[in-house]
């Protein structure tokens, strides 16, 4: 029997378990939770995105099939279909926008440094706009075509690390020539400072 630790387990090892308790305790996510926590919540949706999981059926069967190494993924709870669903639907999803957001920070520390084949001392970012089609039967709220949903992903990428510095959604109806303006506090360097950021024709 082999003793090494899942893949899984070793990605997840690194990750801040402080700062995420500190991100639960500041939005109240383990109030009346006697199960399935916030972190197994996570991880289940990390393992999720890692795996190309495109449903809860289809997150709650693969792990289900190694149901005895889920406490060895970090996993202490079990897993269905109904209690995803309700953890989706119920949790705050601050919880699991401000985690990233200290990731990322300890990411772009990493990478400060890192040349990305340009002599630049500033930071530089790429800026995309990406059209995600959505079924118009389940998304009714985001209508795009007579036939099809849509939504538009907006992306600034810090270009040391490819790491994304802000993400915006906007009406997939929203052309790229139209140039919204994006509002975004960046903070580089420890200076803040008020930049606009435009989308690419």
């Amino acid at each position: 029997m082999s003793l090494d630790k899942l893949v899984f387990a070793q990605i997840t090892q690194h990750l801040p378990l402080t700062t995420f308790r500190r991100c639960v305790a500041r939005y109240g996510g383990g109030h009346k939770v006697k199960s399935f926590s916030c972190l197994d919540h996570y991880l289940c949706m990390a393992f999720a995105q890692l795996t190309y999981r495109e449903s809860l059926r289809d997150i709650e069967a693969c792990l289900r099939a190694q149901a005895g190494k889920l406490y060895h993924r970090g996993i202490k709870s079990r897993v269905s279909r109904s209690t995803l669903a309700d953890a989706n639907e119920s949790r705050d999803w601050r919880i699991y926008a401000d985690f990233p957001q200290s990731l990322i920070a300890i990411a772009r520390r990493l990478y400060a440094e890192d040349s990305f084949g340009v002599d630049l001392k500033d930071t530089v970012y790429a800026l995309d706009a990406s059209t995600i089609d959505l079924c118009l039967s389940v998304f009714a709220w985001a209508p795009f075509r007579s036939t099809k949903a849509a939504i538009k992903l907006h992306t600034l990428l810090d270009l040391r690390g490819n790491i994304p510095s802000f993400l915006h959604l906007s009406d997939g109806k929203l052309h790229d020539a139209e140039r919204p303006s994006l509002g975004v506090k960046l903070n580089l360097k420890r200076k803040s400072f008020s930049a606009h950021i435009m989308v690419a024709q």
